[in-house]
């Protein structure tokens, strides 16, 4: 379940998908128990997070919930939203599982599954999408629209609640992101801060970008139009990207050009950014 993978702990995922819910939930409460243990002013956060909570996913929904929640609507009524969600796509369930299992695995800062549930926007910004979404499918697209409005403002991400998502996405930092109405984040896929997924005028549409499975996509880069970044590519830091990305490729530049056509089989999961031994010269600045 937690195995050692480059001095590291690492989730690894068991054949029965009740087995891994009972891992992680397991897991979870005992670090919120120590948690507790080292910080006892902060027990109203674990008790009412975790160690009051009845199972994994409840724990996440009331997190998640209590983020969002103010005047307007109430933290019963987000958890409620949820649970219609998970109850008519269990999938909502088992994506977030998958999601934080890839910031444990992926993110060099995070030493405990607690980190991620409690803290981390990034995890938040994206279940916070999930359950948006699902709203804009079944009819509450004023909920879903007044959600992703407050996620926007407790997250600084701006996620379109049409905008569709696969699992085991890791946002880093998650400071800046925007993502269009008709974007496609496939599985696996990690994204740093002050990413867009924009579209290039007023053309309607598909006009967003599509990032494929595995992909990894840099710092502040740019990724423009109804263009596919391709499976387990990468985009590198500041990239403004225009055309489609080839699978396993390296683009960089502004505009961003093939730099590289041999990207490892995985970049989304060893979040190698350096590009320090490409020549300069490989680079393509326009002025």
């Amino acid at each position: 379940m937690f195995r050692s993978r480059s001095g590291r702990l690492t989730l690894v995922p068991l054949d029965q998908p009740q087995e891994f819910t009972d891992a992680l939930w397991s897991r979870l409460r005992r670090e919120a128990q120590e948690a507790y243990a080292a910080a006892p002013m902060l027990a109203p956060l674990f008790f009412d997070s975790i160690l009051n909570q009845p199972n994994f996913e409840a724990a996440v929904f009331h997190r998640i919930a209590a983020r969002l929640k103010n005047d307007v609507i109430s933290l019963p009524l987000i958890v409620r939203a949820f649970h219609r969600a998970q109850t008519a796509d269990p999938g909502v369930g088992e994506a977030l599982k998958a999601d934080i299992s890839a910031v444990f695995e992926r993110d060099p800062a995070c030493e405990r599954l607690i980190e991620p549930f409690l803290y981390f926007k990034g995890f938040h910004a994206i279940q916070a999408h999930r359950l948006n979404h699902w709203l804009w499918h079944n009819q509450e697209r004023d909920f879903a629209l007044y959600l992703q409005s407050r996620s926007s403002e407790v997250f600084q991400t701006d996620i379109h609640p049409a905008a569709r998502f696969g699992r085991g996405l890791f946002l880093d930092h998650a400071t800046g992101l925007v993502v269009g109405e008709t974007a496609v984040i496939e599985d696996d896929v990690s994204l740093l801060q002050d990413v867009t997924l924009g579209g290039t005028g007023k053309e309607t549409g598909e006009r967003h970008p599509k990032v494929r499975r595995g992909a990894m996509i840099g710092a502040g880069a740019k990724i423009l139009g109804n263009i596919e970044v391709g499976e387990n590519a990468r985009v590198a830091a500041g990239s403004v990207v225009l055309r489609d990305v080839p699978a396993h490729a390296t683009v960089a530049g502004v505009p961003a050009r093939v730099v590289r056509t041999a990207t490892p089989d995985e970049p989304s999961r060893s979040m190698d950014q350096d590009l320090i031994d490409l020549a300069y010269a490989s680079f393509s600045w326009t002025i």
